[in-house]
């Protein structure tokens, strides 16, 4: 399809495809009209059709790689990355793009009524680039999803691993569930940086939370353990169960000079004996 073919349409009928594309989008996204507004939409639009103009103004071709698509790959992406944060699927995403070929296709048929290979060829033409941007609308709505998940559960690591003060100089880190290597840098790091805030000497690990203990999970407790140690802080390991106490020893992991505990109250107290405090009765 000449190039000016889209171009020609657009000058001459932006508002009648404005409005038809609009109506198919509002159709197609109408169980998601709570995400987005029909404001936002007629803006998203509107845009795209603009920059669709502007660029084949400048003679460009339908390589959407080259510089001349740089304004409607940056409008893409924005929407693709904003539709991604609002909760959208990657269908619906791509249909803000594939919507806009029926609205297409009608008026070049309107345009090109009589010569039936001249509609073919432009109808053609259209369908391969809009299919191009739509690709290139998924490619982003498929990155920013992975970003978004990656720091959901990056954030949701964060809060499973919470740092207690129980007194003065006494920290708690209670793990619930498994531990990975990627929690165990996620509670070295927090740990040390409550020690160094709260001028911490004594750090306790429960391990009630966690249902299995093996090697690797044991490896990962003697890293943090040996981290808070650099820090002047000492550790004590609470939460030994007797199936698991049973576990380490088949294992044969040595856990050092580490004080182990059956619960965090039998950790509490050697912490607050160490720190040279004790709990009375009134």
């Amino acid at each position: 399809m000449p190039h000016t073919t889209i171009a020609d349409l657009l000058e001459r009928n932006e508002s009648d495809l404005l409005n038809e594309w609009l109506r198919r989008q509002k159709e197609s996204l109408e169980a998601r009209r709570d995400l987005v507004s029909e404001g936002e939409l007629r803006t998203d639009s509107r845009n795209l059709l603009s920059a669709l103009r502007e660029t084949f103004a400048t003679g460009a071709n339908d390589d959407i790689s080259r510089t001349e698509w740089a304004k409607a790959r940056d409008l893409l992406g924005d929407l693709s990355r904003r539709r991604a944060e609002q909760g959208f699927s990657p269908s619906e995403t791509a249909t803000f793009v594939f919507s806009l070929k029926q609205p297409l296709f009608d008026q070049i048929s309107k345009n090109a009524a009589g010569d039936a290979k001249l509609q073919a060829d432009q109808t053609w033409a259209a369908s391969a680039l809009l299919d191009k941007l739509g690709l290139y609308t998924m490619e982003v709505f498929q990155k920013s999803r992975e970003q978004l998940i990656t720091r959901q559960q990056q954030e949701m690591l964060e809060l499973s691993t919470p740092v207690v003060e129980l007194w003065h100089g006494v920290l708690a880190v209670p793990l619930i569930g498994t531990l990975d290597s990627n929690r165990t840098q996620v509670v070295m790091q927090n740990l040390l940086e409550a020690i160094v805030a709260k001028s911490s000497s004594i750090a306790i690990i429960d391990i009630t939370g966690v249902p299995t203990v093996d090697t690797l999970v044991a490896q990962h407790l003697l890293k943090t353990v040996a981290a808070a140690r650099l820090m002047g802080a000492e550790c004590i390991i609470s939460g030994i169960r007797p199936q698991i106490a049973q576990t380490i020893i088949h294992l044969g992991v040595d856990l050092g000079n580490v004080i182990t505990k059956a619960t965090l109250a039998d950790a509490f107290q050697i912490a607050l004996r160490k720190a040279g405090l004790a709990v009375t009765k009134v």
